[in-house]
Formats: C-alpha cells, structure tokens, sequence
C-alpha cells in the first residue's frame, strides 16, 4: 500500500479520509494545525488498524510551514502516493466586512497552499507515473457566493485541467464538491445552520467514500448525491441571483 498525506487531518472531512484510507491498509502522513487531536487520532488509527502514521503540525497559511508539508510531499525517499488538499476554513461575514488579512489567509489555504502542494506531488508522481490527488472543492464551486466560492471554483477548475493532462502519466485528480457535511466548519465559523433544510445535510462517510471510488474511476470531477449532481446542473442555466440562496446571518 502506498503513503496518504491528508491536509485539515485533524476533524471532519480529514479525519475521515484519514478513518477510510488506513482502514485500505494504506500508511498516513496527518497534516493539521492542531498537535493534540492529530495525535489523538494517530494513536486511535494505529490501534484499529496496524497502519503507520506520522503526525506532521502546520499551519498552512505560514510560508516556513507550508515549505515544510511541500518537502515531505516531494520527498523521493519516502514517496506519496495519495495527496489529500483537504484543509479549509470558511469566512462569516461579507467581503466588505472582513479584514483584509483573513481574505488573503482563506486564499493562501485554499488556493496557494493546495497549489503548492499539487506542484511538489506532481512531479514526484510523474517520476514514478502513478499518483493520486483529491481536492476537497466544494457545490459552492459552482454557484456565486463570494471569495470562498471563488477559491473553490478555482481548485476545480484546476483539478479538472490536471486530471485531463496527467492522466497520461498514470496520475489522477479529483476535485470533490460535497454540498453541506456534518462536521465542525459551520461551527467554527460562527455561522448558524438553522435555515439549512435537513435534506442537504450529508454524511461525512459518505462523501469521502464517494469521492475514494470515483478517484480510483479517474473522474476529474466528484459530487457526492443527486441532490447537488442537480444542483451543479441547475447552475449553468439560472440566474446568479437565484444560485446565491439564502444569505448568511452572524450568531447573535
């Protein structure tokens, strides 16, 4: 089996890439800023499944950091075979209300960070021809909803050129657009998810299954559900205005 290192390891989406890959048998390489609870889970993973794990802390949005996740990706003595741009924080409150700092940190993690990445795993990948990418993307991808739509749109934009290109090389991309997943970023941006319909909500299990097997598919593109299959369908024909939905309102 080969080695999976996993951005944002440490909840959510990541964590469950990290529950499904080692369950695979594959070895992982956890990335978050969080030491405690990406030790936690290193711990809980060796126990369940035998896999080797190493912990790896960084923050992503720091250069000295971000150089070092880069190195360990293109390291030719301990190669990686799967890349999972996972991390990802989202913004509360309109641009014009967000401190100018916070939106160039959310395109440093969500466009600069996975670039750089990707650009390290690829030419390793290239070298072996064989390698495995998935980009956690989002539905917002597809629709107008500020600049982390806008950040999204561009992973998928560039996940889909990348899996075109190196297929050829034995390596596949996969940009992941799960709609709305039960798992901490909601929360930790503040943002209340009452207005959200029950029926939206999916299952973090699922969506990271979902986007396992169409990866091994060779599919440049994965959205887990009919429901936003719809929604990204829906959205070459109406109007941005309607595609903005609901507008987000801060806790009181």
């Amino acid at each position: 089996m080969t080695t999976a290192l996993i951005t944002g390891a440490s909840s959510g989406l990541g964590a469950e890439f990290a529950r499904q890959l080692a369950a695979q048998g594959h070895a992982l390489v956890l990335v978050a800023r969080d030491r405690a609870r990406l030790e936690k889970l290193a711990a809980e993973l060796r126990s369940r499944t035998g896999v080797e794990v190493e912990v790896l802390p960084a923050d992503l949005t720091d250069e000295a950091q971000l150089a070092a996740v880069v190195d360990r990706v293109g390291d030719p003595a301990r190669p990686v075979g799967i890349l999972v741009n996972n991390a990802g924080i989202g913004l509360l409150h309109d641009f014009d209300r967000t401190p100018l700092e916070e939106e160039i940190n959310h395109v440093r993690l969500h466009v600069e960070a996975p670039l750089s990445l990707c650009h390290a795993a690829i030419r390793a990948m290239s070298a072996r021809n064989e390698g495995r990418i998935i980009n956690v993307a989002s539905i917002a991808a597809f629709v107008p909803r500020g600049s982390y739509s806008a950040a999204k749109a561009w992973m998928l934009a560039f996940s889909r050129w990348a899996n075109l290109h190196y297929k050829r090389r034995g390596i596949i991309v996969t940009a992941l657009c799960p709609g709305f997943v039960h798992t901490e970023f909601h929360s930790r941006m503040g943002m209340t998810t009452k207005f959200i319909p029950p029926f939206l909500w999916l299952r973090a299990d699922r969506v990271v299954r979902e986007g396992l097997v169409d990866n091994l598919r060779g599919k440049g593109v994965s959205i887990p559900s009919r429901r936003y299959k719809a929604v990204a369908l829906l959205s070459r024909v109406l109007p941005g205005r309607l595609l903005q939905g609901p507008q987000r309102r801060p806790k009181r």
